[in-house]
Order: C-alpha cells, then structure tokens, then sequence
C-alpha cells in the first residue's frame, strides 16, 4: 500500500506541466530568503538557491564556501509542515508550519530546517525539490551515469574557474591537472590547448572547448589498442567485431547483431559512424565505461534468488540500535532513522524500550546521554517505510525494560498500529519443525523478544524470563569483581577489561586507515568510568556487592595500566594473551553456573503472545534443542567464544534456527566488529551500526547487494545441510574450487587522499591498488601491484593477481587504491563486491563515492577439482616440477616444448588443451603510458585468517607500515620445499622460481590456461 502511494507521489510530480515545473525551478534558481534553524542556536538567515546545472542546493553567506551545498542526488525525502526534532526543540518559536519544511540528506539521514516568509515561497521549493527527486528515481544506470559525468564536469569547470570569467586561461588548466593528479609535459598541454581552442577568444577556452579538451587528455591507449586487437588493426570496430568481442572476452551470451548496433547508436559520438554502424573509439570508451561493462552483475540489481526456503537458510540485514544517529552516549535518537535503513534494505531493526512518561514507553538506549523519543512514533516511522522497497518480512527485535503496564502499552501499539501485518496463523498450520520462508512472511512483521515459559498456566497474566540478552557487558564484568572469594579476582576482571579494550584500540589505530575518525582511548575510559557509575546507582543488585570507592579504585587502575601499556607497548606473546582470555572467559562461565540469582525481568502475556516465530535466548544449552522458534542472541564478545570453541555445533544450529549476534557494550563510540566472522558459521542476523559508516559496513552492503538489495541473500549450500571447519585449511575437500585471476590493467582519475593535508594543492599520488580477499580464513589474503610514479589520472600497472577460494559464495573481493608515502600510504578509495556478482572479462571497478575513479582490470575465473596444488594453471609445470627440473636450460627446453603446439602428450594426460595467449595479452602487456620506473609489487598474507584461528576478542585488520622487525618477521612468506603447496599470497612466478632453481626466468608470467582444471588425485 505504502509503496503503490509512494510510487503514485512520483507519477505526479514527473506529470507536472512545464510551465510549472520551469516556474519553479526559475523561483529556486534565482534564489530565496529563508531561516535555517539549527539545534540549540537562533535561526541563520540565508540565501538558498538552485545551481544552474540543477544539480544541488547552495546557500550563502557560509564558512564552508564552495562546499556549503546538498547535492539533488544525496536527498533522502522533503517533508512539509514542522516534523522534524529540530522544530519540535524550538517549539517556542512562532513559525506558521505552512512556511517550514525539511530537507532530509546523506548517509546519516540530516536534516536541513528552513522557514520561508511566506506559504507560497515554502510550497514551490517542496514542489520543485520533489520533482528533481522523482526525476532521479526514474532514471536507468546508463542516464543516471551520464548525468552524474556531465555534471561533474561543469562543477570541474567551475571550480577550476577562479576569477569566474567562463573562461579557463592556461594557467588556470596548469592548476587545474595538479588537483587532477595529471603529470604532462607542459609542451604537451600547450599543444592540447591550442588544438581545443577554436573560436575568437583565443588563449582561452570555453566549457565546450574544455570538454574537448578533456577528451583529448582522456583518450585511452589500453582500450585503443584492446579495440585494435579486436578489429584486425583497424580503429573501429563493425557490429560482427563487436559481437565477437562480447562473446569471447565478456561471455555474454545471446548477443545479436541487433544489440550490437543498439550499442552502437547509443554510444558512438560521431554520426558519420552512426550511419556506418561501426564504433569509433570515443564509442567504445563511452562503452566500455558504461554500466554494461562494471565490474557488478546487472542481473544482481534485482531480486535473483529462491524466496521459498526456511529463514534460517538466509543472511538478513539487521541493524543495532537503529534509532541512533551517532555514538552511544551522547547521540540524538530519531524516528527517521528507521526510515532510512529500512528503505536501505535492512530487515531487522531494535527498539530499547523504556518506561516513559504518561504512561508511555519510550525508546533510548539506557544509562546514557542520548535523547528519547516516544515507542508509539518509532512504531508509526516502521508501519509506514518497512515494504515500501521491498515486501520481504520485518523482524522488530524489541529489548524490554519496561514495568508490566508499559509493557502492556508497547503491545496494544503494535496491534493497532502494525494490525494484520502481526497476524501469522497461516504459515502456523505448516510444518512446524521448519520455520517458514520469506515468501510465505511477505508483509509480515515479527517480533522478536521473550515468550513466557510453556509451563505457565494460560491465565497467568505475567510471569519472570531470563534477562541474558541485555548488552551488559561492561555491568557483568563489575558483578564478577563484586562476586563471591571462589569467583574471580580483581586481577582476573582487570585483565579480562583491558583485554577487550586493547582489542578495540588496535582494530581502529592499525587499521586500515580508511576511516577518518580515529578511535579515542580517553574518551573511552572517561565515557566509561562516568556510564558505569550511572549505570550503577540505578541498579539496586548491584549497589549491594558494589561499594563506590571500590569502582573507582579499580577504574583509576584501569587507566592508570592502560595509559603505562599506550606508552610501552606489552611484549607478552600471543600465546599468553590467548590463554588470559580462555581464563578469563572459564571464570565467566563458573560465574553464570554458579548458585547465584540469574538476571529476571517480569513478561507481561500481552507482549509474550506476540512473539510466535522468533523467541529470544541467550542460554549456550539452546544449541542443543531444535525448537525452530527459538533465536540465540549473544554480543559479539559471547559469540566470539561459540565461533572459536564450538564453530560446527553453531553451524549445525544454523542450519534450523536463527542466530543474533549485535556490537559488544564496549563499542560505546557505535564502531563495528567484522561480520564474515559471523556469516561464516552461518550467523544470520549480523547487526551492525548502521550510522557508522566505514570498512565493516562496506562489507554488510556488499554482501547485500547480491540478491538486489532485498535484506535476504541465500546462505551457500553447505551451509544449509551437512558439516564442516571453517577454520580447517580445506573444510570442502569434495569441492570444487575456485581460481579467480585479476589483471589490473590501469586507472583513471584517482583523486588526491580525503585527508590529504595540502588539499588540491598537495604532491600528485603514486597510486597502487590492493585486492583483498573476505571470506573463511583459509581464503584471506592480500596482494597488490605496484606503485606507478606520480600520476593518478592514467597510471597502468599491467600486473596479474591471482587467488584460490575454498567458499567463493561466501568471499567478497575488496578493491583499494593507495597513495604511496615513504611514511606509509594513504587511503585513496575503494570498491567493494561479493565473489558472485562478478562480471568477467574486461571491466571498470568505479571506486564507492567517487563520480570518475576507476580501476580498469580484466577477470577470470577457473574451476579446479581434485586436490589442490599451484601449478595446475599450466599442466607442462606440473609434468617439470615431478621432473625434478632445476636447471636453466633443461627447464627452458621443456617449456618451450609444451608451449610450442597443441599436440603434447600433456593435454592426452589432462584432457585439457592448452590456450594461445590472446593478441590483446600481448599488445596490454606495456604501452607507451607505462612508467618506466616504479617499485615492485609487495604481497601480504591477511591478517584476519591469523586473527581468527587466535580467536582474538575482536577481528583487527591488518596493520599498516611502519612495522616492527618482529611483525615483519612474522609476516614474511618463508622459503618452502619445492614438493609443498605455495601459499595464496604468494605469485605463481616467484614459487616456480624458487622451486625449479631458475637461473634466467622468462619475463612471460604462465598463461591461465582454460577455464576448468583437472587434477590427478
């Protein structure tokens, strides 16, 4: 219903007349008067406007300058009237609420307050901002891809105009390459000037000749030559070279000629060509840089995936603490939080309920800072946004501290709000030791929460439940120290502590520093130590075992030892480190099974009768029971200890119940933990902050994007049925396996760093990308290329990477470009994409957030059955490594005798024909672009396969130089025998010449051969 109405508001504002649409946009564009509210200040008066490309909003007079804007594409929804917290805060203010409206933006759903003077003036910008976002919404990739170009060279234009003249002088162009990272010879640009500037005004160039400019500086000589090995050296391609390219390079199948020359009319630029029904180069760049030809499978964008299999066989998108906006202390709660990271494709969402006032519930997360906002309109935000994407069902995951007649409330909202989207009776006559699939919960909404105790009477109005799933790690660890003399020791709880918070600090300092915010140890301990106080006034259990001066002396403690181990670093080994946790989490465990009291709350039947499919527990004993209704919720830090110690039987559980796993209490600054660790074992609610945007959450939506968005993508198959290690070195040794081969060929227009201290203005980046494989630890690694030499614009690298995976279904590839420093390196971008939405052959990987950066590279992908071994890429390595060959010229004879031709009594033993390397392999293999010098590629084993076998706390990535000679040296590849396997971050080409005793190796790396491999066993 929601989603009909909503797609109904679209068809409106598309149908508009142009006399009204071009009034409105005239009123923006020139520019109107408005209050911009902001919390806890008066009201700024500012000029708003509509930039004449329509593209976004600016606003002046402003600190920000050129960035004081909010671009078309970033608006999340316009809303009239004053809905917003920000006008309820100034709810003294008199503001007629047909004069106010909100502006809804970004990735953290902010929000722009403005009042205009008049009715009027409110409802032409409400009117004409909902016609640019119905625009937007209907376009396909391929328009919105050239609209988002187009407008990013008119903003480039218009930046790189500095006296705002229209014009560009060629001192302006000079400055203009340096913020573009381009290193030409300045005789070289002056050439491309001249042949751009056609028209009166010479020594100057307008934004048409600009444009013409940029092309000549982008003409591409990786895809020329690619377009030329296709073409028989022509420089066009016709409709059947085209197609051949389609078939053989990109493995489409289907294609016709008449798609061909669709391709063709869309893309080519000159209309003689047009006629001609070939592809002119510029055509096939604007191709090869379209949608067609990303690195992400089309056929992904929408829902591809079975919907009719049990819930526990699906991954679902959960959020933790959703009405959050910010840390979890001080942040503001809002109900449009819900709105946003439901129509993100999140399908589970928490609401902390509390007692409020007036009798009504409210929702905050407890013993903090953050602001309060009612039970009843968080519940109205989710009835109103859950399916308006997507029908699949909602699970409301709801945590209750509320007294038995709020709790009666929170029930009677959820019927009469969410009314039949509760009611699940048809799905409870099916098979009840299976729970239901999504099809069958389309438009239902679960709620998951407590369920009094079968062995109540039915008219028992309440009863007490187990309390266990409450995020209270931090007031657990202080039970522990106020426990008994047989409990643990301060010493122990101490440990245990900074245990948890030196994992957390590590995970954020060394880590890959592709997030900005850094990590605050202080902040931590002071928001702890003032929290936990909070916390522990009002909480009567604890007040008794728990004597304040006694908190505070362990505290001080605390940071007195943390900030002595900041300043020198702690040599105990791994090992020992190991062992305190195991100790620690024994003493845990001896505390929770001991005679004391557990944690109860009292469960109103109103609430429990709610719950049917999804009952919380959080007891390790429901792993082995098979009620299908039960969900284990645990903290990161619990779950942690089940991964490492009982991996299989939380697999085995998995397979028929459903498994929550949320943020650890310690992660008071809304940070993430890593969730391939979860969905490894089969974890199906991975809940993460989804305000916090960085690494992990990168991860989350590409592991979400497989299945269009949805919130549901399938768990593999072995996942589903049957057993395995996932920490074993071949957990699928009946499997076949996967080889993924990357070419990285080139980039293009890879910006200066975000944190670059000197701006546009600092040195042009020596770029190198790293490729890093996500999935079960035995599949974890890195490599990367090269650095090529100050050039960011068209760097070529020219480098093949090559990877084995285990599990593909469950990897994420990880494409991140760097600048090299001699300090270090620093974060350029990144792109992140599941193993299954891979596209072969040649194609465009776009970097997240950034309009024109791209890496170009080339992928394959081969099966391999049987036992696993290097060199099955080419069978006549093999026949040399069982030789025993070690001498230069032997080895040369026996190659040369297996590349020569077909006939080889190799392919007789494998059955599989050796493939001729592609004219394109060898014209890609240098150009003129090339740098002449540049440093060797380094590879790098990842350090969250070592980090989970360790069964660390919390999954740190991996660190980054400088490093200590010990980190280096456990990080080295060592030498190995010539009969073991190569490990996966090590290059083919370097374990052959280790192994073969090459004394002139050629320069040739071993062609990939074809795309299936069998090995003898």
């Amino acid at each position: 219903m929601h989603k009909t109405t909503f797609m109904a508001d679209i068809e409106v504002f598309k149908n508009l007349s142009f006399e009204k649409v071009e009034r409105c946009m005239s009123v923006m564009q020139s520019g109107t008067q408005m209050v911009k509210l902001k919390n806890g200040s008066k009201g700024l008066v500012r000029l708003f406007y509509l930039d004449e490309h329509r593209s976004c909003i600016r606003w002046r007079p402003s600190r920000k300058s050129e960035k004081a804007k909010i671009t078309i594409d970033s608006l999340y929804k316009v809303s009239e009237g004053r809905q917003s917290d920000i006008f309820h805060r100034h709810a003294d203010g008199n503001f007629d609420p047909a004069c106010c409206f909100t502006i809804y933006h970004g990735n953290h759903m902010e929000s722009l307050d403005l009042v205009t003077s008049n009715p009027e003036e409110a409802r032409t910008w409400v009117t004409g901002l909902k016609y640019l976002m119905a625009g937007i919404s209907d376009e396909d990739s391929l328009a919105k891809r050239q609209r988002t170009h187009d407008q990013w060279m008119k903003q480039t234009f218009e930046e790189a105009d500095k006296n705002g003249d229209g014009l560009l002088n060629i001192e302006e162009i000079y400055q203009l390459l340096h913020k573009m990272n381009v290193n030409l010879p300045r005789r070289k640009v002056k050439q491309m000037f001249q042949e751009a500037d056609t028209d009166d005004q010479q020594g100057t160039l307008t934004y048409e000749e600009f444009s013409v400019f940029y092309r000549m500086m982008s003409m591409r000589r990786d895809l020329f030559l690619l377009l030329m090995c296709f073409s028989d050296k022509k420089d066009h391609l016709t409709a059947e070279e085209l197609g051949n390219f389609l078939r053989s390079e990109q493995k489409m199948a289907n294609v016709t000629t008449e798609y061909c020359l669709d391709v063709i009319d869309k893309f080519e630029v000159s209309e003689e060509n047009k006629q001609k029904g070939i592809l002119g180069i510029e055509g096939f760049t604007n191709f090869m840089r379209s949608p067609a030809c990303d690195i992400f499978n089309p056929l992904h964008h929408e829902l591809n995936q079975d919907m009719d299999q049990p819930l526990c066989n699906y991954y679902i998108a959960s959020s933790h603490n959703t009405y959050l906006t910010g840390d979890q202390l001080l942040s503001h709660s809002k109900t449009d939080m819900y709105a946003w990271v439901l129509q993100s494709g999140c399908r589970c969402v928490e609401v902390d309920c509390w007692d409020g006032p007036d009798g009504e519930p409210m929702v905050q997360h407890g013993y903090t800072l953050t602001s309060k906002i009612t039970f009843k309109s968080v519940i109205e935000t989710i009835n109103k946004h859950a399916f308006v994407n997507n029908e699949y069902p909602v699970i409301l995951s709801i945590e209750n501290h509320c007294s038995i007649q709020q709790q009666k409330k929170i029930a009677q909202h959820l019927r009469d709000i969410f009314g039949d989207k509760l009611d699940v009776s048809d799905t409870l006559n099916k098979d009840s030791k299976e729970l239901p699939s999504p099809n069958c919960l389309r438009g239902k909404i679960l709620i998951k929460g407590k369920r009094l105790p079968p062995y109540l009477s039915a008219d028992a109005e309440e009863g007490e439940v187990s309390d266990d799933d409450s995020a209270d790690e931090i007031e657990d660890d202080f039970k522990l120290k106020s426990s008994s003399s047989n409990g643990p020791n301060q010493h122990q709880v101490e440990s245990y502590i900074r245990k948890k918070l030196d994992s957390l600090v590590k995970e954020s300092q060394i880590g890959d520093k592709e997030d900005t915010d850094s990590f605050s140890i202080r902040a931590l301990l002071r928001a702890t130590h003032e929290g936990l106080h909070t916390n522990l006034k009002q909480n009567s259990n604890l007040k008794e075992g728990l004597k304040k001066s006694q908190s505070r002396s362990f505290l001080s403690n605390l940071k007195h030892k943390r900030h002595s181990k900041s300043r020198c670093k702690s040599q105990s080994s791994d090992t020992e480190e190991d062992g305190l946790q195991e100790a620690s989490g024994k003493d845990m465990g001896q505390y929770n099974r001991s005679g004391k009291r557990r944690k109860t709350i009292k469960l109103s039947r109103d609430l429990s009768d709610l719950v049917v499919f999804t009952n919380s527990v959080a007891s390790q004993a429901c792993l082995e029971e098979s009620t299908p209704g039960n969900v284990l919720s645990f903290s990161e830090t619990r779950a942690q200890q089940l991964v490492h110690q009982r991996a299989e039987r939380l697999i085995s559980f998995n397979q028929r119940q459903l498994s929550r796993i949320y943020p650890s209490a310690y992660r008071i600054d809304s940070s993430n933990f890593n969730p391939q660790v979860y969905w490894n074992v089969g974890c199906q609610l991975v809940a993460l902050n989804y305000q916090t945007e960085g690494r992990m959450m990168q991860l989350n939506r590409a592991k979400f994007m497989v299945n269009g968005g949805c919130g549901y993508v399938l768990k593999p198959q072995p996942m589903c049925k049957g057993s395995f290690n996932p920490f074993c070195d071949d957990p699928f040794p009946a499997y076949p396996k996967k080889q993924l081969v990357l070419k990285i060929i080139s980039g293009q227009q890879l910006p200066k760093p975000p944190d670059s201290m000197l701006g546009d203005r600092g040195e042009i980046i020596d770029p190198f990308v790293e490729v890093e494989i996500i999935g079960l630890p035995v599949d974890c690694c890195k490599e990367q290329t090269r650095v090529v030499d100050d050039n960011g614009f068209n760097p070529v690298w020219e480098e093949t990477l090559s990877f084995t995976l285990h599990m593909a279904e469950l990897a994420l590839v990880r494409f991140l470009v760097w600048d090299h420093d001699p300090i270090g390196r620093d974060f350029v971008g990144q792109r992140t994409v599941a193993f299954s939405s891979l596209m072969p052959g040649y194609r465009h990987v776009y970097l997240e957030g950034l309009t024109e950066a791209s890496i170009f590279i080339h992928v394959t992908v081969h099966d391999i059955y049987g036992k696993w071994s290097p060199l099955i890429l080419n069978p006549s390595y093999t026949i040399m490594h069982f030789l025993g060959a070690n001498k230069g010229r032997q080895l040369r004879g026996i190659k040369g005798l297996f590349n020569k031709g077909s006939k080889s009594s190799v392919d007789t033993h494998t059955g599989v024909p050796l493939r001729k390397r592609s004219i394109s392999d060898h014209l890609l293999r240098r150009t003129a672009s090339a740098p002449a010098k540049g440093r060797r590629k380094t590879k790098m084993a990842h350090s969250e396969a070592a980090s989970d076998k360790k069964g660390s706390s919390v999954d740190p990535p991996a660190p980054q130089p400088p490093q200590t000679s010990q980190e280096a040296m456990e990080r080295r590849v060592a030498p190995r025998p010539s009969l073991q396997h190569r490990p996966v971050s090590m290059p083919l080409e370097k374990f052959l010449q280790g192994a073969l005793a090459l004394s002139s190796p050629s320069q040739d790396q071993p062609d990939p051969g074809s795309d299936t491999h069998i090995v003898e066993n």
